[in-house]
């Protein structure tokens, strides 16, 4: 048997290639968008992938199944009932996919999803499960959320039960030895609780998971359905994309440069212009009406919960780095990449007109700015779940990132109502999101905002010595 992960840090994805090296038959579960790495893998090995097997229709990320197919002519699965605009293969319960001597019991297993699929793996017919690829029915540490479907005609107590009996009645009878491999990891927002370990055995999350303990299904229900983040702005954008014949991912040539004027042109007509730098050095210059979102983060993520799906995108960053964040943009379905600009140092001495410069404020001057502009709005972007633990600091009032764009829109009507008049302090944990949620309320109209160095994290701390 050939058997491989990966993993993509930046999405939190967990993907598969299985094979058997004496047949050459092989298939791939899950993969992004960029599927070279799965194609060089089974070249290497002697494998030909014959079928994509996704798990779910994903929405934290645009899959590589069609292209895929495209690549190789191999089938694309999904689970009971699945739906799509492109040929599919339903594969059910109980059906076993023959690689040769290795064999892939189907499970249906849904919650997360009603298509949501297992997959059990073993090394030759009769044997003992070897491993089962869980999807996003069972992590590490966590179970899958049940609340993406709420808004298409699923309720989350619903799919919660569907969960629940998926875990007891179909993945708990497995052996303890069996492996479990999930398709996402910490970080992911498709789960609260999920561990930093890649891999784990059935025995170890029936000891250890939370969501696996001895409980009944209501209080299953109450414990999943609760503490949950804010799902990301593109969501459903991406869950939608996944079921659509779309356009596919091919490697690009390099961007055209754009300049300061084109790029201004380019967004009063929709375009919006990223600036991929760290936040420090996007403080200090940068080209006026461009959002910070430094590409050393969770870069794609954050990006689809500040611009609209569908969005022209310029580039500010080198040609290596464009490169970079344009393929990170494509695995989130974020195609439209106009252009780039190219050493804005430079080009804001060259053209100082263009500038502009973003205040970033210590946990000192918060406190100052607070006593000087009684009108301060202090603006929260952290998830529900981060602030449970730590609470608000005092006056600010809590806005999820993936919410900001809704809110500042008044698209939302439960949520505050931000000023754009009005001085404006922004902090998230560490002052990376909040420089995004910053420079995305200037873009918008917000005439003065500030974000705090070092979060709420710095903020705790200088309370901590001051008292």
């Amino acid at each position: 048997m050939f058997f491989r992960q990966y993993d993509l840090a930046c999405l939190s994805l967990y993907s598969y290639v299985i094979g058997d090296r004496d047949s050459g038959r092989a298939v791939v579960v899950d993969p992004q968008r960029d599927i070279e790495i799965y194609l060089a893998d089974a070249a290497a090995e002697g494998l030909r992938i014959e079928r994509v097997i996704e798990t779910h229709f994903h929405a934290d990320f645009v899959s590589g199944h069609l292209e895929m197919a495209d690549a190789t002519g191999a089938v694309i699965s999904y689970g009971p009932g699945a739906q799509a605009d492109f040929a599919i293969e339903h594969l059910v319960d109980g059906q076993v996919l023959s690689l040769g001597t290795v064999e892939l019991e189907i499970l249906h297993t849904p919650g997360h999803t009603p298509e949501s699929i297992s997959i059990v793996v073993r090394e030759r017919p009769g044997a003992d499960p070897w491993a089962v690829l869980t999807g996003d029915a069972l992590f590490i540490g966590d179970v899958g959320r049940p609340d993406l479907l709420t808004s298409i005609g699923y309720g989350a107590d619903d799919l919660a039960r569907m969960l629940y009996s998926s875990l007891h009645d179909k993945l708990l009878t497995l052996p303890d030895a069996t492996g479990v491999f999930p398709a996402h990891g910490a970080g992911s927002a498709c789960g609260k609780h999920m561990s930093t370990a890649a891999s784990s055995t059935i025995g170890e999350q029936r000891a250890t998971n939370y969501a696996l303990a001895d409980i009944d299904v209501d209080t299953f229900v109450e414990l999943i359905t609760s503490g949950q983040s804010v799902a990301p702005l593109y969501f459903a954008f991406a869950a939608d994309e996944n079921r659509r014949e779309r356009e596919r991912f091919e490697t690009h040539e390099p961007l055209d440069e754009v300049t300061f004027g084109d790029a201004v042109a380019l967004a009063e007509r929709g375009a919006v212009i990223v600036d991929t730098r760290a936040p420090e050095s996007f403080a200090s210059g940068h080209l006026r009406g461009s959002i910070n979102i430094g590409l050393d983060g969770r870069f794609a993520e954050y990006a689809g919960n500040v611009i609209r799906a569908g969005q022209p995108v310029v580039l500010v960053g080198s040609p290596d780095r464009a490169s970079e964040a344009r393929l990170r943009l494509a695995r989130i379905g974020f195609d439209d990449v106009v252009g780039i600009i190219d050493d804005v140092e430079s080009a804001l001495i060259a053209e100082p007109g263009f500038a502009a410069s973003a205040a970033r404020l210590t946990a000192h001057d918060v406190a100052q700015w607070s006593t000087d502009e009684p009108d301060v709005q202090i603006v929260d972007i952290r998830g529900p779940g981060e602030i449970d633990e730590t609470g608000l600091v005092p006056g600010a009032v809590a806005v999820p990132l993936p919410r900001l764009l809704d809110t500042i829109e008044g698209l939302v009507d439960d949520a505050p109502r931000l000023d754009p008049k009005a001085p404006t302090i922004v902090y998230c944990a560490g002052g990376y999101r909040s420089s995004i949620a910053a420079s995305a309320m200037r873009a918008h109209g917000f005439s003065r905002v500030a974000d705090l160095i070092g979060g709420y994290d710095a903020w705790e701390l200088a309370t901590a010595r001051s008292v």
